[in-house]
């Protein structure tokens, strides 16, 4: 064979390339308004393993070589694994919470307290309102530490249907009597869509746990009223159905929103729930929302509060939750983890000079 008849054969060879690029190409737009059509059809997955075989069995059945089969469905196989990619990151432009429908940050205002606008706050409370006594006092060593927001359940969603529920509309009372006393912000986890409509005229922030963050009808109506939701992941839930949850909630008309890493269910043992501080980051690249890290649920040991806290602050979280209570000795749910007042004192005045202060 003659150089010249070699280089028409490569020139031939770069043709057929550049056809194939036009094609894959071309695929590429019809599996991306294919995903664009599944997404308006809630509950049609994306990666459909019936409709791949049998395009696989079609290339088999009409390939005349001189690849094998095993070749041609493995190099098929990367092209359809490139399509469902696209249409994945389809889906991420298209959400409302997605960095890329909205590149600037969002802010979250609270009584006048901002959240993410590059400072990081504090969110301490009890576990839950007991008392008036209880909530004023942790309010009282909150407020003289400078911190404005404050937490507490009054409705207690508990594994064991015997373990303390919560004083329900009564601690919310408790808790905006306190706040207001204090000129401080409340958050409080409500747990039922019926609830919220009259719990807003109590709380400032609403809550969603990390037991609701699938309780999509709550989630729709947290969406629905103008005011700040936090929140949190569930016990196994994954970062991107962590995102969507937070999608239910803005696509009600409420973009105020704070995500809460707090911990997630693993085979690990040794603390109550795993942290994955990874997530702060990924959240924080991926969506436009503030992100907070729960240090007492996520290791539900005082002993760890502190430098998970300093991690949290460290690889960029806009604030931190951490339960305290005057005596947890007595308290009614998860005395094993929360911080007297005295300890938060401590562990408060070791942090505030690493967290980021608004400039």
């Amino acid at each position: 064979m003659s150089s010249a008849e070699l280089e028409a054969l490569r020139q031939r060879v770069d043709e057929i390339n550049l056809q194939i690029l036009k094609l894959v190409n071309e695929r590429g737009r019809l599996v991306s308004d294919i995903g664009k059509a599944k997404e308006k059809n809630q509950g049609v997955d994306r990666y459909d393993p019936v409709r791949e075989r049998k395009m696989l069995d079609l290339i088999k059945e009409y390939n005349d070589g001189p690849f094998e089969n095993a070749t041609l469905q493995h190099i098929f196989k990367e092209i359809f694994k490139a399509g469902l990619e696209l249409q994945e990151e389809d889906h991420k432009k298209e959400l409302l919470v997605s960095r890329k429908n909205k590149p600037e940050n969002t802010v979250v205002t609270i009584k006048g307290e901002k959240v993410g606008d590059g400072g990081q706050s504090f969110i301490v409370g009890p576990c839950a309102v007991e008392s008036y006594e209880q909530v004023a006092e942790v309010a009282k060593a909150a407020k003289a530490q400078g911190i404005r927001l404050l937490r507490g359940g009054a409705f207690k969603p508990r594994t064991s249907p015997y373990d303390f529920q919560g004083l329900g509309m009564e601690g919310l009372k408790i808790l905006k009597k306190v706040a207001d006393e204090y000129d401080m912000a409340v958050i409080s986890e409500i747990v039922s869509p019926a609830d919220i409509e009259t719990a807003v005229e109590y709380i400032d922030v609403i809550q969603i746990g990390a037991r609701n963050m699938q309780n999509f009808e709550l989630l729709k109506a947290a969406g629905s009223v103008k005011k700040p939701v936090l929140l949190k992941r569930g016990l196994a839930a994954t970062i991107e159905e962590f995102i969507n949850a937070a999608e239910y909630i803005i696509s009600q008309g409420n973009d105020q929103i704070i995500l809460c890493e707090r911990g997630i269910r693993t085979y690990e043992r040794a603390t109550r729930n795993t942290l994955d501080i990874s997530a702060v980051p990924i959240l924080k690249q991926e969506t436009h929302l503030p992100v907070f890290v729960d240090v007492t649920h996520s290791t539900g040991r005082k002993d760890l509060l502190l430098p998970t806290a300093k991690a949290a602050l460290a690889i960029g979280a806009d604030g931190v939750m951490a339960e305290v209570h005057p005596d947890p000795a007595v308290a009614l749910s998860d005395s094993a983890q929360q911080m007297d007042i005295d300890q938060f004192n401590d562990w408060i005045q070791e942090l505030r000079p690493l967290a980021k202060a608004v400039k």
